[in-house]
């Protein structure tokens, strides 16, 4: 079996780090056994490398390696490419056509960003995974198949199981082992090796000298996050090398070339709002005004029975809503001993009848207005509510509308229906 070192050097793998290490090795180990490997690491780690090594190492060395990059290949055409297609089995297949499972039998396939996989073809990939069949698109001639599968992928496989986008039952089949490559940002003694050689072999393409970092620069390179790893720093090397007269590089000029999102630096938090400021103002005065309704309402069901019932009597059984309306008692006066009225008998039964003889109408009419007015305090909230975002706005109908939270139609329509 090759040292770490060795297979390193022979796939061009720069880098001590022991996690980077950690993957070659058992790379190196699941080799030469047909177990699948899930090779899982952010996008521009090199995870590439990987079934590479274990293709070359394996017994299928000989045989086929196919990398398919799921990612790229239309949802509608996938299943054709991957199992291949009798002729006539859809719009534009003329020809009968092999499938990569079917053209590397014997050989290794390595599935690039399995993650997007849709899930009809998880289903078809799950039953080659168990027992080596597939069938063709078009077909119901089941054919068996001897590849090993490679997998790779940027997703939180774990996140895509829970929402649903990836089978749990396949990413256990996948993953017999996980290889996990480490981003370059925890690469810190990497980085700058790497770009070395980048820049060596940018130096040697080109036909000119290779550039060269002064301690600053090379300080800025280490402490940089590189979102896109490996990817991007050849990128920057590559840029540096064919854009710049001057070989040796300084710290200013190597910061013109990297993106300046780097949550590592400084950040200057703007003063304006964001959308879910607006969203959560929004959900307060909405509150607000529900429990403004909601005390209306409790007002209404108290007056209707103050007339009905008699004040005394209603303050005693209403003692916890009228503190909710108008306050404890020490605070108001309606808690104070009213002076009783005597009244005759004949009196006493006229008013008594008076109330009985009332119908369902007036108490109708009488909730009516209150609802009335009730909507009246609402539009006077609304129209406040328009003018102080137009005021804040400077007039601006498209801000105001968007930091209202409806559209500028609706806001012009209650403009014109307000007259403001």
């Amino acid at each position: 079996m090759e040292s770490v070192q060795a297979i390193k050097q022979r796939f061009e793998i720069i880098g001590n780090d022991p996690k980077l290490n950690r993957a070659v090795e058992k790379a190196i180990q699941v080799a030469p056994t047909d177990i699948s490997v899930l090779v899982t690491g952010e996008s521009g780690v090199g995870k590439e490398s990987i079934p590479k090594i274990i293709h070359s190492l394996s017994h299928r060395k000989h045989g086929k390696y196919i990398a398919v990059n799921c990612g790229a290949i239309p949802e509608g055409t996938i299943d054709s490419e991957l199992f291949g297609h009798e002729k006539g089995s859809f719009t534009g297949a003329t020809n009968t056509r092999e499938g990569y499972f079917e053209v590397a039998d014997g050989g290794t396939i390595f599935l690039d960003e399995v993650g997007e996989l849709p899930l009809t073809t998880q289903v078809r990939l799950l039953r080659v995974l168990e027992n080596g069949e597939f069938i063709k698109v078009g077909s119901s001639q089941v054919q068996k198949t001897n590849v090993r599968i490679v997998a790779a992928t940027n997703v939180n496989m774990f996140d895509a199981i829970e929402k649903g986008k990836f089978r749990e039952d396949l990413f256990y089949r996948l993953s017999t082992v996980d290889i996990m490559l480490p981003p370059l940002r925890e690469r810190k003694d990497d980085i700058h090796l790497l770009f070395r050689k980048f820049a060596a072999d940018f130096a040697h393409k080109y036909k000119m000298p290779p550039i060269k970092l002064d301690d600053d620069a090379i300080q800025l390179l280490i402490k940089y996050r590189w979102s896109g790893n490996i990817r991007q720093l050849r990128n920057v090397a590559e840029q540096i090398s064919v854009l710049e007269t001057k070989r040796d590089i300084s710290s200013q000029t190597l910061l013109s070339y990297l993106p300046m999102e780097n949550p590592n630096l400084p950040s200057v938090i703007g003063t304006k709002k964001s959308e879910s400021d607006f969203s959560n103002e929004r959900e307060i005065l909405y509150k607000v005004l529900f429990d403004m309704k909601s005390d209306l309402n409790d007002l209404k069901k108290l007056t209707l029975e103050l007339m009905q019932n008699g004040s005394s009597k209603v303050q005693e059984a209403n003692k916890g809503l009228i503190q909710k309306i108008y306050g404890k008692p020490e605070e108001n006066a309606i808690f104070e001993e009213e002076p009783r009225v005597e009244m005759l008998p004949n009196q006493n039964n006229l008013m008594q009848e008076e109330f009985e003889d009332e119908d369902d109408d007036q108490n109708y009419l009488f909730a009516e207005t209150v609802d009335e007015e009730e909507t009246l305090s609402l539009e006077a909230k609304e129209i406040e509510l328009i003018k102080k975002s137009l005021e804040r706005n400077k007039g601006k109908r498209k801000a105001a509308a968007d930091e209202l939270g409806i559209s500028e139609r609706t806001l012009y329509r209650k403009i014109k229906q307000y007259d403001l």
